[in-house]
């Protein structure tokens, strides 16, 4: 059983006996298990934030420090150091609280296998092997074999396996690709083994960018082919001239020629990030691949890059890491990070932040990717049944539900400095949204979020007692049975559609803490409603608030349950922003035609709808003002003389 936030300070060291120096720390659980790795610029002031305040802490870390029983920590001399050992220590430990990146798919790899006596293309998933050189990754399978199928024409190096080289060779005959020009057939000797691997090398070569000299030599020998009258071996070489240069064409130019560089963007929400990455090499786009993150901590875009570079290149081969990582925000130690890279690469690595030009362009390119990558993540997380289930089940627990919340409402309320508040419900059953359903309040409260929460749960749930009633539902204790004909049921007689309030939901949800809930509960108890729960959802820590409880509950952050409750929140957070967007933008509009004398609102909505906008209606003549039905000549010009007196 975790234990209470107040055991946790029982393992606290003593004041001073933390340096100040920078290094590693390390949590360790009952059992001596390392569950958490971090690393500071100062220790005794990063360590020391962890007892100040459990209370403000983020819930993983939280439950990070109840689950822990002892902190120790080395060292270090410099930032570089730090960032060496940190690293060190989550592979040795793989710490259940460090934040890991995964894959948010498998990708292929183009992979030539430099470390047997005869090196073999092939295409590869998952862990990489030693010894053996990778290109991409790759969006598609299918999109390599195209490349290595016109590649084989100019570097015919073999792409069997194992098993198909040795039986060639045992009966002295090459397979097809052997007949057909595409592999050079050492298996039957054709080529000896030192010249099968200077085609695999160049082979290499050719997709780590460096394509301009081949093709520069493949067009001299045609042209000294073409000298000797040797017609068809230079028309064999313009093919082949034509075939690496489609295979160029295959791959987008984006950047200057011979730039190379790993573009990195992020895309974020309060539970999850997922980071893509292009690689350019010699200015194209040699591959693509994404990750998706649970996030650990409260961690700002530059503190997730940090984590992400050194996972991704602590163990890259050097001739694999780029000349420039271009980022989205620079990581706190981003001098310290750089150097690191330097030292793995053995050369300078640059790593900043792209402010225009094409890089600026193609990094906006990575985001969008990154973006619907996201979206993509949650789809799949949402569409999945099992998954939906075992959310509401986990709502359902947390909060102590008779049954599993198969609909969910959640309401927002948005408004700028308490102008044109507005309010959004959501509907949300078995776990996808219901947009059918969603509902937009203009709110009349000017007293704040819990007062405008109170009205607009009041307004929802007594159009719903109105409609219930109007079913005959409230008159089955008279003798009606609440179904068949004449309005009874959910349903309206007149549209054949459900009535718009006729559904109650089993929770509703509100965008805030207990003061919030608290509101809600006392509208639907004032309403006499006690079949519908409530729960409140804060944003800064992601608690959920029972109304009257003097502590939140906590949900894991890895849970299904709260991963819901958190996209219907944003969801409900989404539309009442758009909806106060527009009642904005239209107040703002209506507001400047306010002080013309004599326009009334009719007016100024026919004015508005004849011209689209202010600014057109103010480029206007009188003759044209005078087009728009009701507007006279007297009144267009003193709409003319306003509007020219207060442009600027």
């Amino acid at each position: 059983m975790a234990r209470s936030a107040g055991s946790t300070l029982s393992f606290r060291p003593k004041p001073g006996s933390i340096p100040e120096s920078p290094g590693v720390y390390r949590f360790r659980d009952a059992h001596g298990r390392v569950i958490y790795v971090g690393k500071a610029k100062s220790l005794r002031q990063r360590l020391n934030s962890y007892f100040a305040d459990f209370s403000a802490l983020h819930p993983r870390t939280q439950t990070m420090l109840t689950t822990a029983t002892g902190v120790d920590w080395t060292v270090v001399g410099t930032e570089v150091e730090a960032l060496q050992l940190e690293y060190s220590w989550i592979k040795e430990f793989d710490p259940r609280f460090n934040v890991k990146y995964r894959d948010d798919k498998s990708y292929p790899y183009l992979a030539v296998t430099m470390g047997e006596d005869f090196p073999r293309v092939q295409v590869l998933r998952g862990a990489k092997r030693k010894g053996t050189r990778y290109f991409g990754p790759y969006s598609h399978a299918w999109a390599i074999r195209e490349t290595v199928d016109l590649l084989l024409r100019v570097f015919p190096v073999r792409t069997c396996s194992s098993g198909v080289f040795k039986r060639a060779g045992q009966i002295g005959r090459p397979c097809l690709l052997g007949y057909i020009d595409k592999c050079s057939a050492p298996c039957v000797g054709r080529v000896t083994p030192e010249e099968h691997r200077a085609l695999a090398e160049d082979f290499c070569d050719f997709m780590a960018g460096n394509t301009g000299r081949f093709i520069r030599r493949l067009e001299k020998e045609m042209r000294e082919a073409a000298s000797e009258q040797e017609y068809e071996r230079a028309a064999r070489l313009r093919d082949d001239i034509q075939a690496l240069q489609r295979a160029l064409e295959k791959q987008a130019v984006v950047l200057g020629e011979g730039t190379d560089a790993d573009v990195v963007a992020l895309a974020e929400d309060p539970l999850e990030a997922a980071v893509q990455v292009f690689y350019v090499r010699g200015g194209r786009i040699r591959g693509q691949r994404g990750w998706v993150v649970d996030k650990v901590e409260e961690s700002t875009p530059g503190e997730l890059v940090e984590q992400f570079l050194l996972q991704m290149y602590a163990e890259a081969p050097p001739e694999a890491m780029p000349r420039e990582v271009l980022v989205p925000a620079l990581p706190p130690d981003h001098e310290a990070v750089a150097e690191l890279l330097t030292e793995q690469r053995r050369a300078r690595v640059e790593v900043r932040v792209p402010q225009r030009g094409d890089k600026r362009s193609l990094m906006e390119t990575v985001e969008r990717n990154a973006k619907e990558s996201l979206a993509q993540h949650k789809i799949r997380r949402a569409g999945d049944l099992t998954t939906r289930s075992k959310a509401l089940q986990e709502i359902a627990d947390a909060l102590d539900l008779d049954q599993v919340p198969l609909r969910i409402e959640c309401y927002d309320v948005s408004h700028l400095q308490g102008e044109n508040v507005v309010a959004s419900m959501v509907v949300f059953e078995d776990g996808l949204a219901r947009k059918s359903e969603y509902r937009r309040f203009a709110v009349k409260s000017k007293e704040g979020d819990v007062a405008s929460i109170h009205e607009v749960i009041t307004r929802r749930f007594r159009r719903y007692l109105e409609e219930r009633s109007a079913t005959g539902e409230l008159a089955a204790d008279d003798g009606g049975d609440g179904d068949g004909e004449g309005g009874h049921g959910p349903i309206d007689p007149e549209t054949g559609r459900p009535r718009k309030f006729a559904y109650p939901p089993n929770l509703v949800v509100v965008d805030g803490a207990g003061p919030q809930a608290a509101a809600a509960q006392r509208a639907l108890d004032e309403l006499g409603i006690d079949e519908v729960s409530v729960c409140g959802l804060a944003k800064r820590l992601e608690e959920v608030w029972l109304p009257g409880d003097d502590q939140p509950v906590i949900m894991p952050r890895s849970s299904e349950g709260l991963y819901l409750l958190q996209r219907v929140r944003d969801e409900a957070h989404r539309f009442a922003i758009t909806y106060h967007r527009s009642k904005r933008s239209k107040t703002v509009r209506e507001s400047a035609l306010d002080g013309v004398p004599g326009l009334g609102p009719a007016r100024r909505q026919a004015l508005l709808k004849h011209f689209g906008s202010v600014k057109r209606l103010r480029e206007a003549t009188a003759a044209e003002i005078c087009e728009v039905p009701g507007i006279g000549p007297s009144i267009a010009e003193v709409i003319v003389s306003t509007l020219k007196g207060e442009s600027p």
